[in-house]
């Protein structure tokens, strides 16, 4: 299937991701553990822009942004120069942002999504430094705000903006390679995307092959999705009445799901960038090697080995390396001699389905022990899924302990309960062991004699009522009958 774009929509987007895994700043020493401090208290004359001060450049940060890079497949400036970007805004205290312009750190690269007709290649235009602003809180909505604070510690940050073609052709392909470039980060251990701020994307998107409009600072990748698709309805809706779109800035109100005109798109020449003279150029061409080399199997490559490995479905690998974490889970229970297939089938279709509908994301990892989940409505909410606890429970399941739906009852029993507490306890406390072959005949037996009803519309061509009665049983054996085992007594005693 070739899809074919009909309402010609082109999505591109601009990502801010904060190398927030550096212990300090872009252009100074002060911490970039921020998060959870007073406000204006990580600041210092330089990241405040005060007089006679000079910046000093992060190394790190180089290192960093060459290794995101090489992730993206793309090419690697052999001399890389900071400019100024002049724009007076509260938020930027020196009157210009220190960024990169037509000498950027990375140039063309790729990152392949799964696309509305199979795997689809976004292009990446090109990705550089710049430090980030600092934080304003409007007293109120962006529209109505009685005034406005300004909080200094973000400012200063270090920054990778990624820019990519606009090969986006959906909401959904948008929101696809937000997910792969944010498990492609995590992999690469320089930011965490739990952190506010950690990622801020301006999504330009145009319908009928037409004008673009940019909607700034979006936060979240559902965002993204829900601005996309409000703007598209919004352009298409004006293009309808005969209007035209106009080259402008928008922001998204997340509260009411709506764009709003902010000023019109600025070009690059209203910048008026010039070289940072107080920074020299770099040449990072010798670095890249060594950084190469430190390099982590990065996720497509880590799908591909799952597959052959492991022999689990492409599905279960796309599953398992969404998220570093898990895969590192994964692969420390099967290190423990588990069935490699079944562990998958619990880990990728249960359990992750089961932590979608509690709100709760994989936040960390204790390598080799459990990974740490947390609600994303409520951060203190936290539960931890061991790795000898889904060896426990796969392990049950594979030797015909206990049932499917015993199986899964113990995973919500974990992810409900704040005491932790084993499978086998859980297992045993709720008698879930399954019934042995007497006991579920003696289930059988009851439940033909109780329910002459359904029996009778069964023999009659009801094939729902043996449903019902298998139900009873498992109803009486309290879900420690194996369902298909009841089944086939239930006919054969119905048909003696």
């Amino acid at each position: 299937m070739v899809y074919e774009n009909p309402d010609g929509i082109r999505i591109g987007l601009e990502i801010h991701v904060q190398l927030n895994k550096l212990k300090t700043k872009m252009f100074c020493g002060c911490s970039s553990d921020y998060h959870n401090a007073a406000p204006n208290t990580h600041t210092c004359p330089i990241c405040l822009g005060l007089p006679g001060t000079l910046p000093v450049l992060n190394k790190k940060a180089v290192e960093a942004a060459i290794k995101v890079g090489l992730a993206l497949e793309g090419e690697i400036a052999e001399e890389t120069q900071f400019h100024r970007k002049n724009y007076f805004y509260p938020d930027l205290p020196k009157g210009f942002q220190v960024t990169q312009y037509d000498f950027p750190i990375v140039g063309k690269g790729k990152v392949v999504i799964e696309g509305e007709d199979g795997e689809h290649v976004v292009g990446i235009t090109r990705a550089h430094m710049e430090e980030d602003p600092g934080k304003l809180v409007h007293i109120g909505s962006i529209e109505k705000s009685k005034g406005v604070l300004i909080d200094y510690n973000r400012s200063g940050m270090p920054l990778i903006e990624t820019v990519t073609e606009p090969d986006m052709r959906s909401p959904k392909e948008a929101r696809r390679f937000l997910d792969k470039f944010r498990n492609i980060l995590e992999y690469l251990d320089v930011f965490d995307g739990n952190l506010e701020g950690a990622m801020r994307v301006d999504a330009n998107v145009s319908v009928h092959w037409g004008t673009r409009v940019e909607v700034k600072n979006i936060s979240s990748h559902k965002g993204v999705e829900r601005a996309l698709l409000y703007e598209i309805m919004r352009q298409k809706n004006v293009i309808r009445r005969g209007g035209k779109i106009t080259l402008e800035t928008r922001h998204f109100d997340e509260g009411r799901g709506v764009t709003i005109s902010m000023r019109t798109k600025e070009e690059a020449e209203d910048y008026r960038y010039f070289r940072e003279p107080d920074l020299m150029p770099m040449r990072v061409t010798d670095w890249i090697p060594a950084i190469r080399e430190t390099l982590p199997e990065l996720p497509d490559a880590k799908r591909a080995r799952f597959i052959e490995q492991y022999g689990i479905t492409d599905m279960h690998a796309k599953a398992l390396t969404s998220k570093i974490m898990l895969a590192d889970f994964h692969e420390s229970i099967c290190a423990q001699g588990v069935d490699p297939k079944i562990a998958a089938t619990w880990t990728a279709d249960v359990l992750l389905g089961e932590l979608n509908y509690r709100d709760l994301v994989i936040g960390a990892d204790v390598q080799g022990y459990a990974i740490i989940c947390y609600n994303q409505k409520n951060p203190d909410i936290v539960r931890h899924i061991r790795v000898n606890d889904m060896v426990e429970l796969v392990t049950f399941f594979a030797e015909g302990k206990i049932s499917d739906r015993a199986a899964v009852e113990v995973i919500r029993s974990i992810l409900d309960s704040k005491e932790e507490k084993t499978p086998l306890q859980i297992i045993e406390e709720r008698g879930l062991l399954k019934a042995e072959s007497d006991l579920v005949t003696m289930a059988v037996e009851e439940t033909i004699a109780e329910n002459e009803a359904a029996v009778q519309d069964y023999l009659g061509g009801a094939e729902k009522s043996l449903n019902f009665l298998v139900g009873q049983v498992m109803k009486k054996t309290k879900g420690t009958a194996d369902a298909k085992t009841a089944r086939e007594l239930i006919l054969k005693e119905l048909k003696g």
